[in-house]
């Protein structure tokens, strides 16, 4: 990674983004985002990172669109726990941790160099509340850590199925695929927040049958500048069986029938 990256400046269309959206950042927030967004964008230029390349789009596209998840984290208290499920060039994780630094982040991703950039951004940045996992989803979330017994009692410790507030996801795939690569992560009770575009509401209904089987529903969808926020509420543990082996859940989404999917 290139020391003498420069932070980008926000544009006057990312600004009137954040004051439209009523997101409020400070000169230094404002700073470590333009870092992170030079430093994604030259690592681009090695490492397929992301698609886009121009700044401004990347301010409106990378930094706007995390930042529209700040409404819901807004229901996470100080010292809670979110996990970015693919995060792959740390959007919306690394944007998230430095506009709520009280909260905790993992970020999950299976590709060695995009887990080895995540880290040197999130070291030069500054962020001490980030956490970078290489692997897959799939074993990841049967991941129930190690039973520790002290003095007559049992508990778990480590371990990441069951264990975040917040579960968010961008680029996952269709709901049906997400849904089931997400949720065995939530808390019961915890959210699960999928970044999605126009088709957000088709996506649903043919989620209904994974929601079902996943013991998860539909909370809310929200408008953003860029999309839409589908918002999932995890009502009950989830069965052991979910996630499914490595690959299945793309192959074979849950709860569609398979002539949909064809």
């Amino acid at each position: 990674m290139s020391p003498s990256v420069a932070p980008l400046s926000p544009p006057d269309s990312f600004l009137a983004g954040t004051r439209e959206h009523s997101i409020e950042l400070d000169a230094e927030e404002k700073r470590r985002i333009g870092l992170f967004l030079a430093l994604l964008l030259d690592a681009n230029t090695r490492t397929n990172l992301t698609a886009i390349r121009d700044p401004e789009e990347a301010w409106t596209r990378h930094a706007l669109d995390a930042l529209s998840l700040l409404a819901v984290l807004a229901e996470i208290p100080a010292g809670g726990t979110v996990l970015d499920v693919g995060s792959g060039g740390g959007v919306p994780g690394l944007v998230l941790a430095i506009a709520r630094p009280e909260l905790r982040y993992t970020l999950l991703d299976a590709t060695a160099k995009k887990c080895e950039f995540m880290r040197e951004a999130a070291s030069a940045i500054g962020l001490s509340n980030v956490s970078v996992v290489q692997g897959r989803a799939e074993p990841l979330g049967h991941d129930r850590g190690e039973r520790v017994n002290e003095g007559g009692t049992s508990r778990r410790e480590g371990g990441m199925r069951e264990s975040f507030d917040l579960v968010t996801a961008r680029a996952l795939g269709r709901i049906a695929v997400a849904s089931e690569l997400t949720i065995p992560f939530a808390k019961v009770g915890g959210l699960v927040v999928l970044v999605k575009g126009a088709k957000a509401d088709e996506e649903l209904e043919e989620a209904k049958g994974a929601l079902h089987l996943l013991h998860a529903s539909h909370a809310a969808t929200i408008l953003t500048p860029t999309g839409r926020l589908v918002v999932l509420e995890k009502r009950r543990t989830t069965p052991k069986n979910y996630p499914r082996r490595d690959g299945e859940p793309k192959r074979t989404p849950l709860g569609v029938q398979r002539a949909r999917v064809e």
